[in-house]
């Protein structure tokens, strides 16, 4: 009867994650060693010729390097802005909270594609950061690296991604006992000596957390560099998405994929075992 049970609630999910997730990551993997004849057509066999072109083509590589710098940047971004908000709402708003909340996360609700076209018409030529800008007289023309560039990249992805970075850190902060906090001001630390020697360090789960959201998620993004960033503009995800499209070389695009694949399970397991540490030590 348990046994039955068991299969009962764990074989949807056993059956969704092999469907989803495993096997076509399998396939992506067994691709990545197949090798494309001059007509185009997938060859089967087993060759490393793809991993080999992607560790000896500077295109590569230093794609994914611009890609981290990217994704660094941005989850820097994120955390800049998300731990002031979270801390606020936490600790400094009272009667407002829940609406404070519901507004830093309301664009969530809101379609990707959507907030992706809502920056181009801020960052454009004739948008609204020029029109303001030559309106106010700071520029007399609009600027136009605005948009269609790496910072335009960068702006919309801070601007998606810190929701999920606020998240983890205002919930964390809520999770921190307030008593704890009370104690340090009773003992004459200061607002700041109180969060850098408490809070901090008890929202670093948190923030570990909501840093690797956002890591993950800009390493893998392509519709913000497709839609803002313009011609010149090119991460390791839009590499991925021209092998499987206009390039017709899979092999290559699915080694790719399987170096982005390492690469985010490598940061998930360090992220994973910082979090572990900072939480033990919470609870202790």
């Amino acid at each position: 009867m348990l046994k039955t049970r068991f299969w009962l609630l764990f074989g949807p999910l056993a059956l969704w994650m092999t469907a989803f997730l495993i096997l076509p990551y399998a396939q992506v993997l067994v691709q990545s060693f197949y090798t494309v004849d001059d007509f185009g057509l997938l060859q089967p066999g087993f060759s490393l010729d793809s991993y080999r072109r992607f560790a000896t083509g500077p295109l590569y590589y230093g794609t994914l390097g611009k890609t981290f710098v990217l994704a660094g940047a941005v989850t820097l971004g994120c955390l800049l802005l998300s731990l002031p908000l979270a801390y606020y709402i936490a600790f400094k708003a009272r009667r407002n909270k829940t609406l404070l909340y519901t507004l830093i996360i309301l664009p969530l609700w809101v379609s990707y594609i959507v907030r992706a076209y809502a920056w181009k018409t801020i960052l454009g030529e004739e948008g609204v950061l020029n029109t303001f800008l030559m309106y106010v007289g700071l520029t007399h023309e609009p600027i136009h690296l605005l948009l269609y560039s790496d910072v335009a990249v960068f702006i919309c992805m801070v601007h998606i991604y810190t929701p999920f970075v606020l998240m983890p850190i205002y919930t964390a902060f809520e999770q921190i006992p307030k008593s704890l906090i009370e104690a340090s001001k009773d003992l004459g630390a200061g607002r700041w000596t109180t969060f850098r020697q408490v809070v901090f360090p008890l929202s670093l789960p948190g923030i570990i957390a909501g840093g690797t959201f956002s890591f993950v998620l800009s390493l893998g993004d392509f519709l913000a560099p497709i839609l803002l960033g313009g011609p010149n503009t090119l991460f390791i995800s839009n590499i991925f998405q021209n092998m499987f499209g206009t390039s017709n070389d899979k092999p290559l695009g699915s080694a790719v994929g399987i170096v982005l694949l390492v690469v985010v399970l490598l940061i998930l397991e360090l992220s994973g075992r910082a979090e572990k540490r900072y939480s033990s030590l919470e609870s202790a």
